[in-house]
């Protein structure tokens, strides 16, 4: 039944996407840190995953692991020698960050078989399930979302969520109360980075095939996007918004099939009309559809 292997689909793709939001929600909604190359540890994980997997034998598992540890390993990375930036300059770097990932990925053929990409990658579990293997997959990827959500939940009510906050509302006056805000910048884009990585994985073993055309710049475009219309600094309006956007991505595709309009020009306007949708919620619901939760504290007696 078409109808329903695309339903799977399109509720498989939300999970994938709902992790990569919660993962620059963490970021940019918690801590503040403008990321514009949130991609690139998607590409990371995803790469590295599909080629320890297709061209090492590797299992699944180590695949996956190894994905979110190289994510996570570059988020240090890349935040180390520009932790001490303004939110413009960080958002520079990060934007060509992403950039040289996608290609490096482009143009190393012999690694990642460059714009050919990596083709058979192999999905867990499939020799062993078969007719319903879209309805396992889709299971498996809600599961990790639960999993993800509820640590993240836990990360962010605890005081190094407090800390991010503090940091992204007053940095000056987290470094006068002796926290060391520059450590913390550096393993909030770790911990970012492992969960996109942990996306992309998911997403490499799904899709069977990935190239360079999967990790364009549109991709972190597309996520700022769910996290402003699903809401910043809440993990469940990331998922919102995942839902929304990916929604309205996907089922426009199949408005040519009514509308006399090419498909060059059908995703010009789709990428228009969510640009508008998203400049709208900055003006009129600037904390999205569900907003950040302030925690309360009872008075002292």
């Amino acid at each position: 039944m078409p109808i329903a292997n695309f339903t799977i689909y399109l509720f498989t793709m939300f999970g994938i996407y709902a992790l990569f939001a919660m993962s620059l929600n963490l970021q940019v909604g918690y801590a503040g840190l403008v990321n514009f190359g949130q991609v690139a540890f998607f590409a990371l994980g995803a790469y590295t995953s599909a080629l320890l997997v297709v061209k090492a034998g590797l299992p699944i598992a180590v695949g996956i692991i190894a994905g979110m540890l190289a994510s996570g390993f570059f988020g240090c990375l890349l935040a180390w020698p520009t932790k001490s930036l303004k939110s413009d300059y960080w958002a520079i770097t990060t934007l060509a960050a992403g950039e040289v990932i996608r290609l490096f990925a482009l143009n190393e053929k012999w690694l990642t078989e460059g714009p050919f990409g990596v083709m058979n990658i192999p999905q867990p579990l499939e020799g062993l399930i078969d007719k319903y293997y879209n309805i396992f997959y889709f299971i498996f990827v809600l599961i990790v979302v639960a999993v993800v959500y509820m640590l993240l939940s836990m990360l962010t009510d605890s005081p190094f969520g407090r800390n991010l906050k503090a940091i992204r509302d007053a940095e000056d006056l987290s470094k006068s109360l002796g926290k060391n805000t520059q450590k913390i910048k550096v393993q909030v884009m770790a911990i970012g980075g492992l969960v996109a990585g942990l996306a992309g994985a998911i997403f490499a073993h799904y899709m069977v095939y990935i190239s360079p055309e999967n990790f364009r710049p549109l991709e972190t475009f597309l996520i700022w996007g769910m996290i402003i219309v699903g809401g910043r600094a809440n993990n469940r309006g990331a998922i919102l918004g995942a839902v929304v956007i990916q929604t309205f991505y996907v089922s426009t595709r199949f408005v040519g099939n009514y509308v006399p309009i090419g498909s060059d020009l059908m995703s010009a306007a789709r990428m228009i009309v969510i640009g508008l949708l998203m400049v709208s919620f900055l003006i009129f619901r600037p904390e999205g559809l569900l907003r950040e939760r302030k925690k309360t504290y009872p008075d002292e007696v």
